[in-house]
């Protein structure tokens, strides 16, 4: 059920200790300790034909991205494997452009049935808008879950990118869960938008009842639309962490890219909520170390035990 106009004012509002603290507790009720860790791998960089604003594999930016086609099985397989041992549960193959052809396809589909048979880690792919048909081989090579980024709310995203429409994207979102795949979608804070319309975006997901809302916070990229734009402050990003856990009560609220640049406050993230996160560095950013990353989870693990007994 949509939150009133007056309750969604009032989480704006609301002193952010209190807010996080009603968040945590929302998140311990309905999804106790559990924390996901997922792991990506850029399995096509560079070249994209759309002109998102914070991407630096866009080719209206000119930036040091990468350029390479779809990597081999091998490779994947390698990388999937190092997944499984750093302790991921989710591998998620992610491709530069606006969406892959026929012969793509396929491709990624002998990819997903490989990883599948040989390092049995859960498959997640994020390779643009795709179509019922497409998505429909993905799954029957043992794709589980499909990422598609809304990157920020319906009236804002026209500032994100010209080249493509949000409603694009929610129609993508929509067949996969027609075929019965799960969807991970989230958004970027820190791309010029203001905190209703990350609350709107909250809303969007929530209305679509996706499975998973990954987090990024902003790292302006040298050479992109955004490489001067100031990074939003941490009062910021708790408050937006907390109000998607509020809105969004039963989903994994992961935190992706942009992260370390709270340094040691990034655990305060999941004090305000969120449960899931991505590790071993981005698509064109290095993560941190993730043995660091592990001791962490550990510690935040231990701090929600407490909370709850």
């Amino acid at each position: 059920m949509t939150p009133s106009n007056n309750t969604l004012s009032k989480l704006l509002e609301m002193p952010l200790d209190q807010l996080m603290a009603r968040a945590l507790k929302t998140k311990l009720r309905h999804r106790k300790d559990q924390f996901s860790l997922c792991t990506i791998m850029n399995v096509k960089s560079g070249n994209c034909t759309e002109d998102c604003s914070f991407c630096a594999q866009s080719a209206h930016h000119s930036t040091n991205a990468t350029i390479y086609p779809i990597q081999s099985v091998n490779e994947v397989l390698k990388q999937a494997e190092q997944a499984a041992q750093n302790g991921a549960t989710r591998f998620s193959l992610v491709a530069s452009g606006r969406g892959p052809s026929p012969a793509e396809v396929e491709t990624y589909a002998l990819r997903i049935q490989a990883i599948r048979e040989r390092i049995g880690i859960s498959v997640c792919a994020s390779l643009g808008i795709m179509d019922s048909k497409s998505l429909l081989m993905l799954k029957q090579a043992g794709l589980s879950r499909y990422h598609h980024n809304l990157e920020s709310s319906p009236d804002y995203f026209s500032q994100v990118c010209t080249t493509h429409t949000i409603f694009e994207r929610i129609e993508t979102i929509k067949a996969a869960k027609r075929i019965g795949i799960e969807t991970c979608v989230g958004g970027i804070i820190g791309l010029g938008e203001d905190m209703r319309q990350r609350l709107n975006l909250a809303l969007t997901l929530q209305k679509l009842s996706v499975n998973s809302v990954p987090i990024n916070i902003l790292v302006p990229l040298p050479g992109t639309r955004l490489a001067n734009a100031l990074p939003p402050s941490i009062h910021e990003i708790l408050r937006t962490i907390a109000i998607f856990r509020l809105l969004l009560p039963r989903q994994a609220i992961r935190i992706a890219g942009g992260r370390e640049t709270l340094k040691d406050l990034q655990g305060l993230l999941f004090m305000a909520g969120a449960d899931a996160m991505l590790i071993g560095g981005y698509l064109t950013v290095r993560g941190r170390p993730v043995h660091e990353d592990l001791q962490m989870v550990e510690r935040i693990k231990g701090i929600w035990q407490q909370c709850s007994s």
